[in-house]
Order: C-alpha cells, then structure tokens, then sequence
C-alpha cells in the first residue's frame, strides 16, 4: 500500500479518531524534542539551544508567510503577542535547563500540572468563575505533583523547583493565549510566537554562547524540523476534531517519555512518578471536559428575549 493509500484512509476516519490521531502524533513529536534537546544540552548550554530551535521554526515558517502574504499577520495586539512570546521563551528556557537536571520523565509528569496552574489563573487573574468541581480537580492534581517531588521525603533540588516554575510559565502563555484567540487569527499568533521568541532568546544565547561544532549542526536542524512538525501536527489536531476531546491524548506524551528515557538513557521512573503522574492526568482529564461541558453550555444560543452572555464577554461558569 502507497504512502497516499494510507493517507487517504487515515484521513477518511471520523474527524473525533484524526484528531486523536495528530495529537498523540504531536506528543510523540515532543517527546522526541526532549530527548534531541538534553543530547544536545552536553555540548551546548541549553539557552543556545533555544535560540536554534526558535530561529529554525522561524526559517521553516517563511515559506507560508510568502504563499499567505503579509496581511495574514495584521494585528492590533502587538503587546499581548509580546507578553504571550515572554511568557514562552521564558518557559522554554527554564523547561531545557529542567532537562539536563531530572530524569526525563520525571520532568515531563511534573510540567504536565501547566493546566492546574492555568485554572487557578484563570480563576484568580482574568476573574473567570470556577467552580467547586474544578477547584477540586485542581487540588487533587496538585496532590499528585507532591508525589512526585514528595518533599520532605527525598531531596528536593533546583530541577524540581525549575520544573514547577517552568509550568507556572507555560500556564501564563496559555492564559495569554486565551485573550490573543478570543481576536487574532491563529497563525497570525504562531507567526508573530516565532518572531517574538527568537528576537527574546538572542541575550540569553549571546551571554553562553559557544559556536556549535560540526556535529552539532544536524542534531540542531533535527530540533527545529521536530518542533515545526510538532506544531503542525497540533494545528491539524485542534482543527479538525473538538480541543475537549483531543486534549487529553496529549497525556500519552508522559509513557512514551518514559519509554524514550529507559531507551536512550536506562532511566526508570520510580513507583510514586507513576503514581503522580496518574492523578496529574485524570484531574487533567477531568478539568478539560468540565470546561468543555461549560463552554457548550455558555455558547448556546438563547431563548429569543435573552440576552447571550457569552456575546458580552463574560467568561465560563462551573
């Protein structure tokens, strides 16, 4: 069977199993991002690496700008384009240094709380109302980021506080994110990413920089395809089949960590990572379809008479 044979069935599928499968397709991706990124880190410090990674999307990412043209970039928001590119070029410098700390999957259990932190943001910073069962869904999240690092148990070093300063950035780019989508176009917003976050890992390079050796050049072109394709594979994703439903198998990026980790490097994570990182998942799982089931139910249209909240602005209820 042909590549366009088996492209044409995967793409034949109900939408709901295509985007499954881009983004279990995506998490794999990154997975393998984290693995490129710590093999590169023994030569070159991590805040390069950023430097590359972002600089090579960018290039990747020309081509479309020349085919979509200049107006698919207009925008009115410039400082919240900046504000989200901070919050992400900070999250993507901290997440690397994590790597060369921590065991791999470790790490990866640990930033998957980014969703918790972005309720509790939400809630606390852009006056969304959350309620009780999404409070509660957060806490016992965070009941498993605690098994994880277990403190007072074992060492807690600079890797798991980075780890966890790592998800309370990545949770500001995702609110930022919220406010950019409720107006811009979407690859207005990954474009103007690209742009912002290379322009914001030039000091961070520039202050460690050491010029990469001849074997370093592939390994770093590999980064920036991965994450180009990692990126595209998400976009499919979330364009095809409903954010709620596709989100979670995202989650299938902490066992194929695990195995790349044990593959690659021998490292096994311990019973309390696995234990940890199941109850980070499910309350994950949990929040994720809550906020869809409150979404739908903002969005629908109303009786005639009333008055749409959801046309004023207002955010979710639960």
């Amino acid at each position: 069977m042909s590549p366009k044979d088996l492209q044409a069935r995967f793409l034949g599928l109900p939408c709901a199993v295509v985007g499954a499968g881009w983004m279990i397709v995506a998490a794999c991706l990154l997975g393998v991002l984290s693995v490129l990124v710590r093999h590169v880190a023994q030569e070159l410090h991590p805040f390069e690496i950023a430097f590359f990674r972002n600089g090579a999307q960018l290039i990747l990412m020309l081509p479309w700008l020349v085919v979509a043209g200049l107006s698919v970039v207009r925008t009115q928001r410039n400082w919240a384009h900046m504000r989200r590119s901070l919050f992400g070029i900070c999250a993507m410098l901290t997440w690397f240094s994590v790597l060369t700390m921590l065991p791999i999957a470790e790490a990866t259990a640990i930033t998957f709380a980014a969703p918790l932190f972005t309720t509790a943001g939400a809630a606390l910073l852009m006056g969304e109302k959350v309620g009780v069962r999404r409070w509660s869904a957060t806490m016992f999240g965070f009941i498993g980021v605690l098994l994880i690092i277990r403190p007072g148990f074992q060492e807690v070093g600079l890797g798991h506080g980075l780890a966890l300063l790592a998800a309370v950035l990545i949770a500001a780019a995702m609110l930022t994110n919220k406010s950019l989508a409720r107006t811009e176009h979407p690859n207005a917003m990954v474009l103007w990413m690209g742009i912002y976050m290379t322009a914001f890992s030039i000091m961070p390079a520039a202050s460690v920089w050491t010029w990469p050796t001849v074997d370093a050049w592939p390994w770093l072109a590999a980064i920036g395809l991965v994450a180009t394709a990692a990126h595209l594979a998400l976009s499919h994703s979330f364009s095809v089949a409903d954010a709620s439903f596709v989100a979670p198998f995202g989650f299938t990026q902490i066992p194929f960590i695990a195995v790349l980790g044990y593959a690659v490097y021998g490292e096994v994570p311990d019973l309390w990572t696995w234990a940890g990182a199941a109850v980070i998942v499910v309350s994950g799982i949990y929040i994720a379809r809550r906020e869809a089931k409150i979404s739908k139910a903002v969005a629908t249209p109303p009786a005639p008479g009333v008055v749409s909240v959801a046309r004023e602005g207002m955010g979710p209820k639960g």
